[in-house]
């Protein structure tokens, strides 16, 4: 579980709440017209611009924005120097019964072919390619959301012009004309919201979570090909240590 996820939604929903119902009744922000017009404008929109199946497969994985476990770098390290230690000890094929213990797939994948004997630029060919896909569908996880945060305003603009619109035909009434005005303020509200604390927050967060994936994958790829290629252990974890910061290297010593 993502603590930082919820801390901000509780600061920012919590904040934007607190000064609604400072200034008022909290029902004066309740329009089902105009959160309709800016919900089914911001999907209609996004089908549009989306196949069907990307757009509710993105929805899968929102999940990572609340739930998300990942090996940590300084927990992969040693994991990859005492493989490179026990293959230069006994033998690359010493390991092969500890596969099974290791929770990444795709390092696990990796040191089987290894093990299996391909050659380090086959396997670097496969991981690679297997690296590639994997960023190339967080883009466009990130990218529909992106989309997505810039649609709502958009389509609250036009929700806003509707309500003026019907504010304007019903001028000789004026009192019909606070509902329309209600709507033609609260789709720009509304539009405003979804976009600067859902739809751009989730899209950051993903973008965050496919660099630390992809960060984890390219040194398990960099610790498999020196496993394969026999190097010492001390020079396994002088490589993998080159993809940390600086402030992280020194925590890790």
């Amino acid at each position: 579980m993502d603590i930082t996820t919820f801390i901000g939604i509780l600061v920012g929903g919590g904040l934007v709440i607190s000064s609604i119902l400072i200034g008022g009744p909290g029902s004066w922000f309740i329009n089902y017209p105009a959160l309709m017009i800016v919900l089914g404008g911001t999907m209609g929109a996004t089908l549009l611009a989306y196949p069907l199946k990307e757009v509710l497969g993105v929805f899968g994985v929102v999940r990572n924005v609340f739930q998300y476990r990942s090996q940590s770098p300084l927990q992969l390290i040693p994991l990859l120097t005492g493989f490179a230690r026990k293959a230069r000890q006994e033998g690359i094929l010493s390991f092969e019964d500890e596969l099974g213990a290791i929770d990444d797939p795709f390092l696990s994948r990796g040191l089987q072919m290894a093990i299996d004997g391909m050659e380090s630029r086959s396997i670097e060919e496969v991981l690679s390619n297997e690296i590639l896909c994997v960023s190339e569908r967080h883009r466009l996880g990130a990218e529909i959301f992106t989309t997505m945060g810039t649609f709502a305003p958009a389509v609250g603009m036009l929700g806003t012009i509707i309500g003026l619109v019907q504010m304007l035909m019903q001028m000789e009434d004026p009192s019909r004309i606070g509902e329309p005005m209600a709507v033609a303020l609260l789709t720009t509200f509304y539009g405003t919201l979804l976009a600067n604390l859902v739809f751009l927050p989730v899209a950051a967060k993903l973008k965050t979570r496919s660099k630390q994936e992809i960060l984890l994958k390219e040194m398990a790829l960099e610790g498999v090909i020196a496993i394969q290629s026999g190097d010492n252990h001390r020079v396994v974890e002088q490589k993998l240590k080159a993809f940390l910061a600086p402030r992280v290297r020194r925590a890790a010593a």
